[in-house]
């Protein structure tokens, strides 16, 4: 997931709106702030600085506690914690890479190419043993080395689309509760037998449906549609003015034009709210809305039906979903890469009960990125109460496709395309021919032909 504003960082936001306007209790008071505590009790320890975003609660509160227990079960290390608000995490990080005084060690969504390419990040081949690397499942791979080089270890991999209903709606509209849609032939036939049943200020579905959001939760419904993402194989040109978009954006444009969806939106895209309301019978989301409805509308749980996103009539064989991810990442820069090595090896990847609970609290909503850790989590008494955990691990992300890793302007060209044809602002041709003109500025402007990356 890239570092935009609008995308899953936002997500601590919308789920723990209270802890975001404070510093963690266990950070400094200001983000890289070295603490003339932290090593206290500890003679001699190397003291490392670790920064990660504000997430859930749940989330916030695991990453604290992994901290304590990794300084109170060795005495080299002093791990000195800070956790950043999410909407400031871009602002305090780029000030901190220009003063030399970024963290040891962090968390990094997104691809890794950028960071790599800009020399920020330090290889973890060397200060994490190679058997612990080589744990990290294909799926994730794409997203922690580059040509064979570890840069980054990830926590987890999440599915960025996933389709949410209410049983109750769809069972009171004659249809099967325990069945999603399959394609969006099979959506939209549905919503015309839901629309009726509705009350007032209920709607069928909320999808995306601003450029921002279309432009990244929409990827994988692009390579669905179309076979491919949004750039020529080669990336010297556009590839969006062909069927498979203009079917992808007519069918946005039917939810639209039906009525099925609500003309402003309910809630975000990274949020249950609406769903949890019972203001919608289908919500569209990424695999962490179930840690939401699980915190926040326990009685929803055993009413909601968990499914891969539909696809397009002609391509059921093709995901619909691309793979966010969080990593933990060691600065290039840093003189303590050793310290940091250590501390990512012992609490990611090392004993599987330092992350278990992770998946646990998170209401086994992500995917673990080793088998080991998969595992264990599927072995615990909670997973066998969430049915959704294996719908996401076994069905959902291992078709998912990597986010790309080409400049987010390109992505939100598309975005703006498909909002402006779902809104009937512009008809696809004019809706594309917009975008094809700014994705060949980015192209030239970055010099990407010639560097898209092996398939």
């Amino acid at each position: 997931m890239s570092t935009n504003i609008s995308r899953r960082g936002l997500l601590g936001l919308g789920l723990g709106a209270a802890a975001t306007g404070l510093l963690s209790a266990c950070g400094s008071g200001t983000p890289g702030e070295t603490s003339s505590q932290a090593a206290a009790g500890k003679a001699g320890a190397t003291t490392i600085e670790f920064w990660h975003r504000t997430f859930t609660p749940v989330e916030n509160t695991w990453y604290k506690n992994i901290v304590k227990k990794y300084n109170a079960a060795q005495s080299k290390v002093n791990v000195h914690d800070t956790e950043v608000p999410a909407d400031a995490w871009d602002q305090k990080m780029k000030a901190a890479q220009a003063a030399g005084t970024a963290p040891d060690i962090y968390t990094h969504s997104g691809f890794i190419a950028d960071a790599v390419r800009d020399e920020q990040l330090h290889k973890l081949n060397g200060i994490v043993p190679d058997e612990k690397l080589k744990e990290i499942l294909p799926l994730a791979k794409n997203v922690s080395e580059i040509d064979g080089t570890y840069y980054a270890y990830p926590l987890l991999v999440e599915a960025q689309c996933v389709i949410f209903w209410n049983k109750d709606m769809l069972k009171a509209a004659g249809l099967d509760p325990e069945k999603g849609p399959k394609t969006w032939d099979e959506l939209l036939a549905m919503c015309a037998k839901i629309k009726p049943t509705l009350k007032k200020g209920q709607y069928c579905i909320a999808p995306a449906q601003d450029a921002d959001t279309f432009a990244w939760a929409t990827v994988g419904q692009q390579y669905n549609f179309a076979g491919h993402t949004a750039l020529t194989d080669d990336w010297t040109k556009p590839d969006i003015s062909n069927d498979g978009y203009r079917n992808l954006m007519t069918s946005y444009k039917k939810l639209w034009d039906g009525g099925y969806m609500p003309k402003q939106a309910l809630a975000t895209y990274l949020t249950a709210q609406d769903f949890g309301q019972g203001k919608v019978a289908f919500k569209v989301s990424g695999s962490w809305m179930m840690s939401e409805i699980g915190s926040d509308y326990k009685a929803m749980l055993n009413k909601t039906g968990v499914g891969p996103f539909p696809s397009a009539s002609s391509s059921i064989d093709r995901t619909a979903t691309t793979l966010g991810n969080f990593k933990w990442v060691v600065d290039a820069k840093t003189k303590k890469a050793d310290a940091a090595g250590e501390f990512l090896a012992w609490a990611i990847a090392g004993d599987t009960s330092n992350v278990v609970d992770f998946f646990e609290v998170t209401q086994y909503t992500k995917v673990p990125v080793r088998k080991s850790v998969q595992d264990a989590v599927a072995a615990t008494d909670g997973a066998a109460k969430a049915p959704w955990s294996k719908i996401v691990t076994d069905e959902i992300a291992p078709k998912a496709i990597p986010e790309p890793t080409y400049s987010w302007d390109i992505s939100l060209a598309v975005g703006t395309a498909m909002e402006s044809v779902m809104k009937g602002a512009k008809s696809f041709e004019d809706a594309t021919k917009t975008a094809d003109a700014a994705i060949a500025k980015v192209i030239k402007r970055d010099g990407l032909a010639g560097k898209a990356p092996k398939k």
